[in-house]
């Protein structure tokens, strides 16, 4: 796993353990602990321009979710028992959002960031919210995998 900070953006450790701890019982549950995954924290400005240019979406949002599988790049065949790791994709996080959102539902932003770092794994594992079924299954999956990691509402 590789998390990348941008300058402007300030985070502590713990918290970067929490989006850590997140991932790789992401890998655990699904079957993926041999994959790699980027994460990228930022600000509302750079999530903005990639919402606009990727999803032709003129505003910030509070992350976003580029699956490898699901993109444009040419498919890599790998031999099940390599050492290489399969590359799930990138998940962007605006801190910015993270914490205003926090605050609008009247939680920690710890909570909210590592919310954001589990909804966006589901997106690269193929989960999707388009229709109502799948807007189910993919709440259920996000509450499980909070509930896991021990992370509830009301923190």
């Amino acid at each position: 796993m590789i998390i990348n900070i941008e300058s402007e953006v300030e985070i502590d450790e713990s918290m970067l353990a929490d989006i850590q701890r997140a991932l790789e019982l992401a890998g655990e549950i699904y079957g993926v602990e041999n994959s790699e995954v980027s994460v990228t924290l930022t600000n509302d400005q750079k999530i903005h321009e990639l919402n606009l240019q990727y999803r032709g979406i003129d505003r910030p949002t509070d992350v976003l979710s580029f699956a490898f599988r699901d993109s444009d790049e040419p498919e890599i065949f790998s031999d099940a028992d390599s050492d290489q790791p399969e590359i799930l994709g990138d998940i962007i996080i605006s801190i910015d959002r993270a914490k205003s959102q926090a605050e609008e539902f009247g939680h920690s932003i710890r909570r909210e960031i590592v919310f954001l770092t589990v909804h966006g794994i589901l997106h690269l594992l193929g989960y999707d919210h388009m229709e109502e079924t799948d807007r189910l299954e993919m709440e259920s999956e996000q509450k499980f995998m909070m509930e896991r990691l021990g992370i509830s509402r009301e923190e």
